[in-house]
Order: C-alpha cells, then sequence, then structure tokens
C-alpha cells in the first residue's frame, strides 16, 4: 500500500480508501473484503448516516475484529433530513451508535450542492455544532462532500477552516461539478481531497463502449479500464486519498493489486484519456453513476436500473439493453416499475447529485423499451402468467 499525509492533520491515510456504499447482502463476504482490504493496507473507510445497513454493518466488523484503532473512519451528516439544530446532534449520536466508536475520524456534511444551502445550515449554527464536536475530540477532522458548481465550491472552501473535503472526480468528469479547477484550489489552501466516484458508478470499469476499451488495451493490455481510472487519480498531487465502492472481494483484490502496480504516468500515456473520453461521451445518453439518492421512488420505479438499460442500449446493443430493462422492471409480471409509471413528482431530482433531468429521461425510455407493439406482448405475457 502507498500513503500521503492528510496535512490538516499529520495522518498517513491510503491512497486507497474502501466505500462501504455497495456493500454485497452477504455479511460474510462483507467481513472478508474489509479484513483483506486492512491486512492490504486501506485504512479509509467511507461510510454515510443514509447507506441502508452501512454503519452498523462496518461497526460490528470491526468491533468484533477489534480492528477500529487501525482504521480511520468517514461517515456523514444527513443534511437532507435535518430540519433544525437539534437534528444534528440525533444523528450523529446514532452514527456513533451504530459504528460502534466513541468518536468519528473525519466527520462530513453530506451532500452540499451550493453556497445557499450551506448558508442555511450556518445560519442554523453548524459551524458552533462542529467546533464544539471537535473541542469535545468527538470528530477529530471536518469535511464536507460537495455536488455543485465550481464556483459556489470554492466560495464555501474560503467560508470555514475546513481539514478536507469529497468530491466527484474521474477522467470523464475532469470539468464537471468541481473539476481540476476545484480539486486544485482547495489543495493550494490546504484541504485533503478526497475522491468520490473514481470510476463513475463503475462504469469506467466495465461500461466503457468496444472502441474506448480498445484503445486501453492496446496501449497497455496488461493494464484494465479500472487501473487506468484509478491511476490518472493517483497521478495528481493534489488528489489525498480515492474511494472506490467495493462490493465483492475480487474488488478489493484487484484495487489492491492496482495500488501495487501504480506508476507516474507517462505523456504518451496521459494523451490515451482524451481519445477514451471521444468516444465515451459520444455512447452514454444520461450520467447516472447509480449512486441511487434518487429512491425510493413513490411510484415503485427502479430509476438507476432504467437510466442503466437506457445506456447499455447505446453501449452494449439491443438484447443486452432489453434483458436489462425486463428484469429491472419486472415489466412481465402483474405488478410493474416501468417508468411509464412516473407521475412527474420530482421527488426524485430534488436529490440527485447529478442534476439529470429524470423525469425527462424515464418518458424517453419508456417510450424507447416499450412502444405500442412491446407493451401489447407484454400484457398478454402478463395474462397468460396469472393464470
Amino acid at each position: 500500500m502507498k500513503y500521503k499525509e492528510d496535512k490538516s492533520s499529520g495522518n498517513e491515510l491510503s491512497i486507497l480508501g474502501m466505500g462501504c456504499m455497495r456493500f454485497p447482502a452477504s455479511k460474510t463476504e462483507t467481513e472478508r473484503m474489509i479484513l483483506s482490504a486492512i491486512e492490504g493496507g486501506v485504512n479509509f473507510f467511507d461510510t454515510a448516516y443514509i447507506y441502508p445497513g452501512s454503519e452498523k454493518t462496518l461497526g460490528d466488523i470491526l468491533h468484533r475484529n477489534n480492528k477500529r484503532k487501525d482504521v480511520y473512519i468517514a461517515t456523514k451528516l444527513p443534511l437532507l433530513r435535518c430540519a433544525n439544530a437539534e437534528d444534528f446532534d440525533i444523528y450523529f449520536n446514532e452514527s456513533l451508535k451504530r459504528l460502534k466508536t466513541d468518536y468519528i475520524d473525519y466527520y462530513l456534511l453530506h451532500s452540499v450542492v451550493d453556497n445557499n444551502q450551506w448558508e442555511h445550515f450556518r445560519s442554523l449554527g453548524i459551524t458552533e455544532w462542529l467546533e464544539g464536536k471537535k473541542k469535545a475530540g468527538l470528530i477529530k477532522n471536518i469535511g464536507f462532500s460537495y455536488h455543485g458548481t465550481c464556483g459556489d465550491f470554492i466560495k464555501i472552501l474560503e467560508a470555514y477552516d475546513w481539514g478536507f473535503c469529497m468530491v466527484q472526480y474521474n477522467y470523464y468528469d475532469e470539468n464537471y461539478q468541481v473539476g481540476r479547477t476545484g480539486v486544485q484550489a482547495a489543495a493550494q489552501k490546504g484541504v485533503s481531497v478526497m475522491i468520490m466516484e473514481p470510476l463513475l458508478g463503475g462504469r469506467l470499469a466495465t461500461g466503457l463502449p468496444k472502441q474506448a476499451a480498445r484503445i486501453f488495451k492496446d496501449a497497455d493490455a496488461e493494464r484494465s479500464p479500472a487501473d487506468w481510472a484509478l491511476d490518472w487519480l493517483w497521478n495528481q498531487p493534489e488528489v489525498t486519498v480515492v474511494v472506490s465502492g467495493m462490493s465483492s472481494s475480487q474488488i478489493v483484490e484487484k484495487n489492491l493489486k492496482a495500488v501495487e502496480k501504480h506508476k507516474p504516468l507517462t505523456e504518451a500515456e496521459s494523451s490515451v484519456y482524451a481519445k477514451v473520453n471521444e468516444h465515451f461521451r459520444k455512447s452514454y445518453k444520461v450520467n447516472c453513476t447509480g449512486c441511487n439518492y434518487c429512491l425510493p421512488c413513490p411510484k415503485g420505479i427502479n430509476i438507476p436500473a432504467c437510466l442503466s438499460a437506457y445506456n447499455a442500449r447505446y453501449t452494449q446493443g439491443f438484447i443486452t439493453s432489453m434483458v436489462l430493462y425486463m428484469t429491472s422492471t419486472a415489466a412481465i409480471r402483474k405488478v410493474t416499475s416501468s417508468p411509464r409509471k412516473c407521475n412527474g413528482c420530482g421527488k426524485c431530482e430534488k436529490h440527485c447529485p447529478q442534476s439529470i433531468p429524470i423525469r425527462k429521461e424515464l418518458k424517453k425510455i419508456g417510450g424507447k423499451f416499450e412502444p405500442l407493439p412491446v407493451r401489447m406482448i407484454m400484457a398478454l405475457v402478463r395474462k397468460i402468467m396469472v393464470r
């Protein structure tokens, strides 16, 4: 494992962090993953109050194996659920309980989206509350995760003495949201930069268009698309930790090997990413990372799966995309979760970090995958199945 210093605290952090949002259903497999990561040198584990079961699972495993002091835990205050200042303590104390710990190493304000939101919570006394927790030793380092424009990001950076931040950043998103400009601004201010979505919800690992994957393979057959994506980030001195969401022991093993193989990119290697992006941007229609913040849908629509199937239509072909669509929407069941059920409430769009016009896309997807002839066939199949 390789490590970088978090300059605000002096902690030596593994350049690879484990993202804990996508744990597998098997608790045995999750425990195997976490212990393998620790054995491989990973010491930064990122979870959040709103990740279903994640805090408790992580806390139980670390406690049972006596590993709490071997790692740094990052978790987050769910701002969208905080109606008043009293809620800060409610969610913080619950996180401590779930994680079976009496302090949080890295505590973030979760999903800050703009300066107006930041000013609202500052008016509620969030900075005083954070300072009080830090003074009491309950929070060691204070930061925020961000999904918004670079201009507001820099305003928020300047508004408080942050120790670290977490931003979405990868070679595809180099100029999206915070982008390279924001990452460099944070580093220049002495704020450690933690990266989320380094593989864009897995799309940069297994969802590349064939032409893009071929470009990487021709440049270096021994380096996987995921390795290319991680190397791009580790090649930047401004980046402290790259948090990769891991859902199996195989992924943990591959990521650990990626760290081991990592070396600075040559000029020729650096030029490859622009060529890959050219094909990538032509193929993907919706910039969804599969974060699931849009769920649950009041109508039961599996929004990320619908968007994924739509993208697959242009990257993997009609048959693969149709299979994905049919399985994710239960299209031939009596009760379906078809995007055509969307009532336009807009709840999903309020929580989408990517600002995707979800209602518009669902209408488009419903029409693309369920034209009238297809709906007639589905209705017939459902009728037969009910019998």
